[in-house]
């Protein structure tokens, strides 16, 4: 992922791949018009400590925020981290200790992966559909770890417009999930940076909301609906684990930025902030369907995906006979990236699958990039066709057809 991003980075290949928000849409009058406020009359304040948990004037408009989505907390109930990496980070070196079980999605986030990795979690993935995490095979898992005399430290999962399968977990799911952290006192930990980028349907309630904070704790960001540079996240958790988590964050980077805070904290004061979400939902929307259109023309044979109804992403799986970390490689020849399947699995899976962002780059860019990925998978099934003698997958190999075009 390390390496993605500095691929991306470069200004002559179309980036796919990674989760940006399109902050070009931001009205840069109020930047400079608030970044002027914070000079005149806060300046140093603002080029100082703060404290650990975070300002109290962002905390705030986090209960604010979270209240959008019908979730009602209270401010110190908030510890303000530097992004929501950094939020997965401290309750990873909170809870688990090298060779402690926690349990993900499959796929999941391919920025947890190495974070769950590098303080030697024994990683657990249950599979996914288009309902989000399999909740009977999590219970066989839990059934066959306890009859080992195990229990995994938590459960961790992105289960609105999931990252980065785009799927969203069913209402019969999330509140047998909850049920299940309450029976068996195992913690949830939902990571939602996307819940408010809806394009249609009707809005779930929160793992949080159904939970009221129990077993749930609750990680939140202002990266997707406001901006990625200003780091700011959240966790929303219960004391005992918050007290530790101050401790590894003062650890760590002994505060968030201040001045980012300040910016942050007055911008959604002002209340303004729905209207800019509501912007982003009909650009998106807008980008997600060239995707998917694109794909429907230019993506081979037997390839499917899905339609999010919100979210950043679309996930794909190609026929059998092409590799996604091939493909990559021919892809960025041509110009353009994606976030290749096996980086959201700790076993090697995902090898035919790939992540599709959609909100980074224009519609003529999406659509420009989708066609390069099919020319250059076009390219890999000609050479397997070339080295195998076979001109299409047997038909009990090949992935079920996508209606043509959608899964």
């Amino acid at each position: 992922m390390r390496d993605m991003m500095a691929i991306t980075a470069r200004p002559d290949v179309i980036s796919l791949a990674g989760g940006l928000p399109d902050t070009s849409t931001f009205p840069p009058e109020a930047f400079a018009a608030e970044m002027d406020r914070i000079t005149r009359e806060s300046v140093a304040e603002v080029l100082q400590y703060g404290p650990t948990e975070g300002l109290d004037l962002v905390r705030e408009q986090i209960v604010n925020v979270m209240a959008a989505e019908d979730m009602r907390i209270e401010a110190m109930d908030v510890t303000v981290t530097t992004g929501g990496q950094q939020a997965i980070d401290l309750i990873t070196k909170v809870l688990i200790d090298p060779g402690d079980i926690l349990i993900c999605d499959a796929p999941t986030y391919p920025g947890a992966i190495p974070t769950f990795c590098s303080y030697e979690a024994d990683v657990i993935q249950i599979e996914c559909d288009s309902d989000g995490m399999k909740i009977d095979l999590l219970e066989e898992t839990l059934a066959e770890l306890a009859s080992r005399g195990r229990k995994p430290k938590f459960i961790y999962s992105v289960p609105t417009f999931q990252n980065p399968g785009g799927v969203t977990l069913s209402l019969e799911r999330r509140q047998r999930l909850v049920e299940i952290a309450r029976e068996l006192e195992i913690l949830v930990i939902e990571d939602n940076p996307y819940g408010l980028l809806r394009y249609e349907g009707e809005p779930l309630p929160t793992l949080y909301s159904l939970d009221g904070g129990g077993y749930v704790i609750y990680l939140g960001t202002f990266s997707k609906i406001l901006s990625a540079g200003l780091r700011i996240g959240w966790i929303v958790s219960p004391t005992p684990v918050r007290e530790k988590v101050v401790l590894g964050k003062q650890a760590a980077d002994l505060c968030t930025s201040t001045l980012t805070q300040n910016f942050a904290g007055e911008y959604f004061r002002k209340g303004r902030w729905q209207e800019y979400v509501d912007d982003l939902i009909d650009i998106y929307r807008g980008r997600r369907d060239a995707m998917t259109g694109a794909m429907a023309e230019y993506f081979p044979h037997g390839a499917v995906w899905n339609r999010p109804e919100g979210g950043l992403f679309v996930w794909a799986t190609l026929p059998e006979a092409i590799n996604t970390e091939d493909l990559l490689a021919r892809a960025l020849t041509k110009g353009v990236a994606f976030v290749p399947g096996t980086s959201a699995y700790v076993d090697g899976r995902g090898i035919h699958s790939m992540r599709l962002n959609f909100s980074g780059v224009t519609e003529d860019q999406i659509i420009e990039g989708v066609r390069r990925i099919g020319e250059a998978a076009g390219e890999q099934m000609a050479l397997y066709e070339t080295m195998t003698g076979e001109m299409e997958l047997p038909r009990a190999n090949r992935p079920p057809e996508a209606g043509e075009g959608e899964a």
